[in-house]
């Protein structure tokens, strides 16, 4: 370790709510000299930057760096090791410097990526994980739902690409967190029909953000542009919970 480097902080800032960071999120985003977040190419927005805004001092040095959106894997490489580099810079003046993300900062995180281009360059840089709360967490507990008990295993994967990891991987798992569900969202819900799991579905928009929605019937989704930020959780033993209860998850009688 190079003592005159300073530290790359990775914070995660959950999920929507500013009251979800964690303390010690709060406290590392005062404690480093520059704050890096991901923005939109097109307005230089940063939704990490929103919901931690109510924790950031006014004279914080907060810089965005853009990360566009290709299915072209050269092309998103060198994009990452572009933003990767500006971040160097900062850290081998001595700087501690934060990198904000939503949710938890090593869960489908461009955090990752950057560390790992980091760690190649420079390898004396130190580098420090702040876990956030994940967005199916916060969903779950907005629910009610008990994501797993006893014996039962948990399946978190993308909806990136459909239905294809429900349909290959479904029969390991009796419950499932599918997340970035807007693209292919019919596709994912026929999986989840050929797995038995339609009906024991609810859907998440925006969770603990302005217009977030609960969906019980996760085919609704369909009947409109999914948000960005949607996700679905599959139960199988979802039928029993409900009896036990009589009420749905989301506090609605059935």
């Amino acid at each position: 370790m190079n003592p005159s480097t300073g530290t790359f902080y990775g914070i995660g800032v959950g999920p929507g709510d500013p009251e979800l960071l964690t303390l010690k999120a709060v406290r590392m985003i005062n404690h480093v000299d520059v704050i890096f977040a991901a923005s939109s190419i097109k307005n230089r927005h940063s939704l990490a930057v929103e919901i931690a805004r109510p924790h950031i001092s006014d004279q914080a040095d907060i810089r965005m760096l853009s990360f566009q959106m290709s299915n072209n894997e050269d092309e998103k490489e060198t994009l990452w090791e572009e933003n990767a580099r500006v971040i160097m810079a900062e850290l081998e003046q001595g700087k501690n410097v934060a990198f904000l993300t939503l949710g938890d900062v090593l869960t489908y995180s461009t955090y990752g990526y950057l560390i790992r281009i980091i760690r190649q360059k420079n390898p004396g840089i130190p580098i420090r994980s702040i876990p956030g709360i994940p967005s199916y967490l916060a969903a779950a507990s907005r629910m009610n739902m008990p994501l797993v008990e006893g014996e039962e295993s948990l399946l978190i994967t993308s909806g990136a690409r459909g239905g294809k990891a429900l349909r290959k991987f479904s029969g390991c798992a009796e419950n499932v967190v599918l997340l970035k569900t807007y693209r292919n969202i019919k596709d994912i819900n026929d999986a989840l029909a050929e797995a038995g799991l339609l009906r024991n579905s609810r859907g998440v928009s925006r969770c603990g953000r302005a217009g977030e929605k609960i969906f019980e019937d996760v085919t609704d989704l369909e009947k409109q542009k999914p948000d960005y930020w949607s996700l679905i959780i599959a139960k199988r033993n979802l039928k029993k919970d409900l009896e036990k209860t009589g009420h749905d998850h989301a506090g609605i009688r059935l």
